[in-house]
């Protein structure tokens, strides 16, 4: 098996990235960023494998993005050290059982910190009744073993759960421990640690802010109920069901009474704050009573869409969490008309990969 953490120091193209930021801000007379470092190992809390099936064995591979050269993959510095664990108990188990290796072909891993993991494992076969007794038989076994698993099986149009499709995540957040709920195959942040440094800097850059917040792509609440403390109320949107329904369980876990959230997208969203049109969704929700001075935005890679970022410069502060540098860029072109970057950090989410995760916090001129 192939090395699979990069020769140069983590360092090293740590300093890379925190340089990179600071060109592409210079434009924008931006501070100083705070940089924000990941474990050097162990850091990924999900992973995903295809599995190569050679004779009478199985094992875990990846594919070199550049060459296609399939690598084997036995164990995987960048996971966590529970996924590591676990892909060796899992095909320990399952290499001498026919019902559950035939036609496997990839295997998805979601961890957590508080040490609870779900299992994915993908067919190109009809799953039946016998699959899942003998997958139930399987999870039985690795439990006996000390892991605390949830076991999925999936196929075309196909989805048998043992028991869950989620598990509860616990992060301690500036004093405070907060209950995530993770669903299996929805978005999580995929490094922990890092997660948990920027909802600490998040509520550090708001600290004593005024009002309300309006939050657009809230996700499962990861932002939303860590920052509810910094607010009288938070207002949050997100589209995606299975989110939302997580969002939901995390604000009666964590006993938070001051956050809403709404199934809409961002661009609806802005359209119902615009007047533009009427949302049933919205029924009982008077948008006028909300007074937010504060703006929190969380977008996917794409950045903000025009209209999103003409409603978000109404805002005397905007927070902006960024994936991609680049598109962030974009929106500040416009953003940086009203407003003035007071403060800039970097999250280093991704290590050893060109990927950098960003935050800005704007305020009006």
């Amino acid at each position: 098996m192939q090395n699979l953490l990069p020769t140069e120091t983590y360092q090293s193209q740590l300093n890379e990235k925190t340089q990179r930021l600071k060109t592409m801000m210079a434009s924008f007379n931006a501070p100083e960023p705070e940089v924000f470092s990941s474990p050097e190992q162990h850091y990924r809390m999900r992973a995903e494998f295809r599995i190569w099936h050679e004779q009478d064995s199985l094992y875990h591979i990846m594919f070199d993005q550049e060459t296609k050269q399939r690598i084997r993959v036995d164990q995987f510095p960048v996971a966590s050290q529970l996924i590591n664990q676990m892909m060796v108990a899992l095909l320990a188990e399952i290499a001498d059982k026919p019902l559950l290796r035939h036609k496997l072909f990839q295997i998805d891993y979601l961890s957590t910190l508080s040490n609870k993991i779900i299992v994915s494992m993908l067919y190109h076969k009809k799953l039946d009744q016998s699959w899942q007794q003998a997958a139930s038989e399987l999870r039985q076994v690795l439990i006996s073993q000390g892991f605390d698993v949830q076991l999925i099986g999936r196929a075309s149009k196909t989805k048998i759960m043992l028991d869950n499709d989620f598990i509860d995540e616990v992060l301690p957040v500036a004093g405070k421990e907060m209950i995530y709920r993770q669903v299996e195959n929805s978005f999580t942040q995929p490094n922990a640690q890092v997660n948990i440094k920027m909802l600490e800097w998040a509520l550090s850059v708001t600290e004593g802010a005024n009002g309300d917040l309006l939050e657009l792509y809230c996700g499962n609440g990861n932002f939303s109920l860590a920052l509810a403390r910094n607010f009288d109320r938070v207002l949050a949107t997100e589209i995606a069901k299975p989110s939302v329904n997580a969002a939901q369980y995390n604000i009666a876990m964590n006993h938070i009474d001051n956050v809403k959230i709404i199934r809409m997208s961002a661009e609806d969203f802005t359209q119902a704050m615009n007047g533009v049109r009427q949302f049933r969704r919205l029924e009982g929700i008077d948008l006028t009573d909300y007074q937010c001075e504060t703006i929190f935005v969380d977008p996917p890679r794409s950045g903000l869409d025009e209209k999103t970022v003409e409603l978000v410069k109404n805002y005397p502060s905007i927070l902006y969490i960024s994936c991609n540098p680049e598109t962030l860029c974009q929106n500040l072109e416009t953003l940086i008309k009203t407003h003035k970057i007071s403060k800039l950090a970097l999250f280093d989410q991704f290590p050893y990969t060109h990927h950098m995760e960003c935050g800005v916090l704007l305020e009006k001129r």
